[in-house]
């Protein structure tokens, strides 16, 4: 697998992400990156599934990058009765020092997580990994298509790959309908993307689609159930 060069760029909630120049990409919102995160992945898919309930919770993410979204989730998961366990499934695993380049303190925006965030990136790829005791990190190496996933599994699927035209293998039909098989009954998929044609494939898989609102910087986002 080949990593392409990134370089730190600081968005405009003082949060830093990655700039991928051959794609012309962020890894995160240029008007966020945690406000994003925060938003979509966390208050449009977690937080409904954690409320008023102590069950285990079962999460699959789509694209690990700087591992922000893991990171935000197992801050959460500290102050909730509910266990996670956290899989997550990345093709282009970023070197250790190329994430170091980041500057935690104002990746994160809070320096309590500096632990943690380094255990994310040390812990094993293809390994479960118990780093609290009520969160487990499962990272898998390799593409999405390639990976068998259980059936009827996920509560949140945070779906976090590169945009459409710059990664178009990774938003179509077969995609989403393999996603709708491993998500639970009742289960939600969330992604910051809004496009027609991501809603479409969507619904061809079987998913329940709707707009929301999006986070600062984007009017809509998109998120998904899986009928109960």
């Amino acid at each position: 697998m080949i990593t392409p060069k990134v370089e730190v760029r600081v968005t405009a909630d003082g949060s830093s992400t990655l700039y991928v120049p051959e794609l012309d990409e962020h890894y995160h919102s240029t008007h966020g990156a945690v406000q994003e995160a925060q938003h979509v992945y966390l208050g449009a898919g977690l937080e409904p599934v954690l409320a008023g309930s102590t069950s285990p919770v079962r999460i699959l993410e789509i694209g690990f990058g700087t591992g922000l979204n893991a990171l935000l989730t197992l801050q959460r998961s500290l102050a909730s009765p509910s266990p996670i366990r956290y899989d997550t499934i990345e093709k282009y695993p970023l070197p250790v020092a190329v994430i170091e380049t980041l500057g935690v303190e104002r990746y994160v925006l809070n320096p309590e997580l500096l632990d943690y965030h380094q255990q994310l990136h040390s812990a094993a790829w293809d390994t479960l990994v118990k780093l609290t005791p009520r969160f487990a990190l499962h990272k898998i190496a390799g593409a999405l298509q390639d990976t068998p996933l259980p059936n009827d599994t996920y509560h949140v699927v945070y779906f976090d790959a590169f945009a459409p035209e710059k990664q178009p293998d990774m938003w179509n039909d077969e995609v989403f309908a393999q996603l709708y098989a491993a998500t639970a009954p009742g289960g939600v998929l969330v992604s910051y993307c809004a496009k027609g044609s991501f809603r479409r494939s969507l619904k061809a898989a079987g998913w329940l689609v709707e707009k929301i609102p999006g986070p600062p910087g984007k009017r809509e986002m998109t998120r998904a159930r899986k009928a109960a």
